[in-house]
């Protein structure tokens, strides 16, 4: 299998310096157009392609984000592994500003989101028990240096664009999530679809406000900034190693995952699908 490593760049960070052949491409999906072009090129040998979740500039919302266009663009450029970077906030006073989190497990609460690719007329439904994959975010971990990190956190994906209540902050840390943000899902889900492995680095950048000071912006982007570059920096060292078939599985999450009978299957939807899900159909 070739590998070709997808970085979905999260706020603060909307773009990737040293690229060989550097290339903005635009991708059509039959989902619409993803958040922006994508940057394409090689990086330390390894084929890359780089998509500003928000779009350069930051131009998209949390919710207005189409993540179904951005997996289905980045499986179409022949995306094998995807590393999500998203801004969180803490739920948990020992993951501090300034810190990096590999996520493992996610808690959704966006309600106004389309969450799949399938829909009537062609029925799947795949496992989301393990939502990253654990040989992709073992890689990234071990390219992380200098900063601390923090492995195995859940993550409470919320809605926005507004920051948690008080209430709600504390009963996210009631229900044991450690940090929460607003993209993380259906972003996980659709790249399982996808059969992607996906891993997320998180950069903590406040701690919600259950710490009783409330969020500030100002804030947010003066950790951010001061993370890029070290977000970048994993990325340059990330040496990227795929054992065929993908012993988490995420290559093959569709192998069973079809519900609805090949003759009773919309055409339009088969048609829809080959590019994210043509294995199997």
């Amino acid at each position: 299998m070739t590998l070709k490593l997808g970085i979905i760049g999260g706020s603060g960070l909307y773009q990737i310096a040293g690229l060989e052949a550097p290339a903005w491409v635009t991708v059509e999906t039959p989902w619409g157009a993803p958040s922006d072009q994508i940057l394409t090129g090689r990086l330390n040998g390894l084929d890359m392609a780089f998509l500003p979740r928000h779009g350069r500039g930051h131009v998209q919302t949390p919710s207005s984000v189409n993540y179904r266009a951005n997996i289905a663009a980045l499986k179409a450029l022949g995306v094998t592994d995807v590393l999500a970077v998203s801004a969180v906030g803490s739920l948990r006073l020992d993951y501090a500003p300034g810190d990096f989190v590999l996520v493992e497990q996610y808690i959704d609460r966006t309600f106004a989101r389309e969450k799949s690719f399938f829909g009537p007329g062609l029925v799947a439904h795949v496992s989301a028990a393990h939502p990253v994959c654990p040989r992709l975010s073992h890689q990234v971990a071990a390219a992380v240096k200098g900063v601390r990190l923090h492995r195995g956190a859940t993550y409470l994906a919320m809605e926005g664009p507004q920051f948690s209540t008080l209430a709600e902050s504390r009963l996210y840390r009631s229900w044991g999530a450690d940090v929460i943000g607003m993209t993380g899902m259906p972003e996980a889900k659709l790249a399982r679809e996808a059969e992607l492995s996906y891993a997320c680095l998180a950069m903590v950048t406040d701690y919600d406000c259950w710490h009783e000071v409330a969020v500030d912006v100002a804030q947010v982007i003066a950790t951010l900034t001061a993370n890029a570059e070290a977000a970048r920096d994993v990325i340059r060292g990330l040496r990227l190693e795929h054992a065929s078939p993908c012993p988490c599985g995420c290559d093959r999450a569709l192998e069973h995952a079809v519900m609805t009978a090949p003759a009773m299957r919309d055409p339009a939807m088969v048609e829809r699908l080959q590019g994210v899900a043509g294995r199997v159909l």
